[in-house]
């Protein structure tokens, strides 16, 4: 009822200025007229003069009273109607209407009747005094856990631990994690923790903390448990695909110190970038990881790998600014949500950090958020091969409101979208090309070695002229079964660096190089039309060859000159113009 108050009063004012007009233009006493108002009926003059006689038992005046001015830019609109109370009714009735219609409904008050309810019967009847502060924070924490999985209530300490988190140290195992059917769910070890050394995978669920049940634990309860002086001991449980009971993992917490971007060379000329999550400084990190690569190689590099795997994600911006290392023009990525402010697009420069050279992305499982972000952008663009297999799939943007100086709220405000109007959330990025997890056995080495044509007994001679006598290095190696000194050797016998083949490491990484490597390959190849030239040019210089020998041994040479020398000149240009043409041609036919 307050709320249709200012409604009715504001119809009842508008009602009251259909009279206005009359009103302004009456004399103080109106006499006995044609008309009830002072204004002249629509079919006569706009002016009318003010009758002199004054109404029964009055002495006229003598001189016509002073007519009240129209307020300005009035015009009279003639006579019309009183309305009468059913069409009042009526039009209040309707304004009413219109107005419960667009004002968006109040406050339940039935529901927060039972909140209080709820929240009195807590105080006076649970078995242990509870503080309000208390409860109210509980409340809160549980009508934005009811929300989904990603918003919160951060405290002052969790406040904190997400400030310090983005600069790339804080405590605790060093796994990012996640809510899925009452458990915690691994959702990206990170890389140098206790956790990625004690062998927790993404996927893993933790079903016991230190043999305290995490079911109807909330995410935040786990943490902390989680959570502890470094040095000290923790017991995890956790359940894994594929194995037949649960796993029981002892950690012992640290201060975590991420390093946010590894480099390394794989093979001379291909390097290896590797993200474990996007801090403030990533951008800035990569960047100087190229470099570093460059001067490693002396030169330009043919090819990196970008591997995002297990990488939980971390601050949008730093994402963007990943992207756009690699691209030099085009939509990153663009965000949507119910606020104006929600709605953003982020747009790639110019420069290209490898300078157009080829690049394969590994993503995995544990690749969520910011990964995916990456790996999107980079594959809607054409500018990177995905490889691995399909992505986390979180696709939403959490926003840190701050409520107070120690207190925020993080919310979900936007969802992602890649360059192509994919939206990430929920579905994840589909590899280009799907690797499955797994681990490759070498076979052992043939106590004899395989034959070869070179081991035949009068094979034909390679034609070089090299080596005429048929006897090669590798012949010999062949025949004699001899190996290279060092190729079987381990750690613990040469005291070196691993020397294992790196398919039996990381047999996705190995695949990566694999296919960066014939990237390069089509990408150094001639077209068409070059190699026709090509082999246009050798039969041409080659039927020169053989037309001037046959010239010079059938003619007497001239004197002075070399057999074959003059009569080469003419038949050597024949059928260079004969073939060349014919194979650039070909191509258009």
């Amino acid at each position: 009822m307050i709320k249709r108050q200012p409604a009715a009063l504001a119809l009842f004012c508008l009602c009251s200025l259909c009279y206005l007009p009359s009103l302004w233009a009456q004399p103080p006493a109106a006499p006995n007229t044609d008309t009830d108002s002072g204004t002249a009926p629509a079919n006569d003059s706009d002016t009318q003069a003010p009758a002199e006689a004054g109404p029964p038992g009055t002495v006229p005046a003598t001189v016509p009273p002073a007519v009240q001015p129209p307020p300005p830019g009035f015009k009279p609109t003639g006579t019309r109607p009183e309305p009468s109370i059913e069409e009042v009714q009526k039009a209040v009735q309707a304004a009413l209407s219109e107005l419960e219609q667009e004002e968006p409904e109040g406050l339940p008050l039935d529901e927060l009747r039972v909140f209080a309810e709820v929240f009195g019967r807590i105080k006076s009847d649970y078995v242990e005094q509870v503080d309000d502060r208390e409860l109210l924070s509980s409340a809160i924490r549980g009508m934005l856990g009811g929300l989904d999985p990603h918003s919160a209530y951060l405290d002052p300490d969790q406040f904190e631990d997400l400030q310090v988190g983005t600069t790339g140290e804080f405590g605790g195992l060093g796994i990012e994690v996640g809510m899925e059917d009452g458990f915690v769910k691994v959702i990206a070890p990170i890389d140098d923790t206790p956790a990625q050394r004690a062998g927790i995978q993404a996927g893993d669920l933790i079903v016991r903390i230190d043999d305290k049940p995490v079911k109807g634990m909330s995410l935040s309860d786990a943490v902390e448990l989680m959570r502890g002086e470094p040095g000290s001991n923790i017991q995890l449980t956790l359940t894994r695909d594929g194995e037949p009971k649960p796993l029981s993992v002892k950690l012992e917490r640290a201060v975590i110190k991420v390093a946010s971007v590894k480099h390394r060379m794989l093979e001379p000329g291909f390097g290896y970038l590797r993200i474990a999550n996007f801090q403030a400084r990533t951008t800035e990190d990569l960047v100087e990881a190229v470099d570093k690569l460059k001067r490693e190689n002396d030169g330009p590099l043919k090819g990196v790998v970008l591997d995002l795997r297990n990488n939980p994600g971390g601050v949008l911006n730093t994402a963007v600014g990943v992207s756009d290392a690699f691209l030099e023009e085009g939509l990153i990525v663009y965000t949507e949500g119910r606020l104006e402010d929600a709605k953003l697009e982020f747009r790639a420069g110019p420069d290209d950090v490898l300078e157009g050279a080829p690049l394969v992305v590994l993503v995995n499982g544990g690749s969520a958020s910011a990964s995916e972000i990456v790996a999107g952008a980079l594959q809607d663009q054409r500018r990177a091969l995905i490889m691995g297999n399909e992505t986390f799939g979180k696709g939403s943007v959490q926003t840190i409101i701050p409520v107070d100086e120690r207190t925020a709220l993080k919310l979900t405000t936007a969802r992602y979208y890649t360059p192509s109007g994919r939206s990430i959330q929920a579905l994840g990025i589909v590899p280009d090309i799907i690797l499955e997890r797994g681990s490759l056995t070498l076979a052992s080495d043939p106590d004899l070695a395989p034959i070869k044509e070179a081991n035949l007994m009068r094979h034909l001679e390679d034609g070089n002229g090299e080596n005429g006598n048929g006897d090669s290095d590798a012949d010999a190696a062949d025949q004699s079964g001899a190996k290279d000194p060092g190729a079987d050797k381990t750690d613990a016998d040469t005291g070196a660096a691993d020397t294992k083949p790196l398919a039996t490491k990381d047999y996705q990484l190995s695949e990566a190089l694999n296919v960066l490597k014939g990237l390069d390959i089509l990408s150094r190849a001639p077209d068409a039309g070059e190699a026709q030239r090509a082999t246009g040019d050798s039969a041409g210089d080659e039927a020169g060859e053989n037309t001037g020998d046959q010239a010079g041994d059938d003619a007497d040479a001239p004197s002075g000159s070399q057999p074959g020398d003059q009569p080469t000149d003419q038949p050597t240009d024949q059928p260079k113009d004969q073939s060349g043409p014919a194979t650039d041609d070909q191509p258009a036919q």
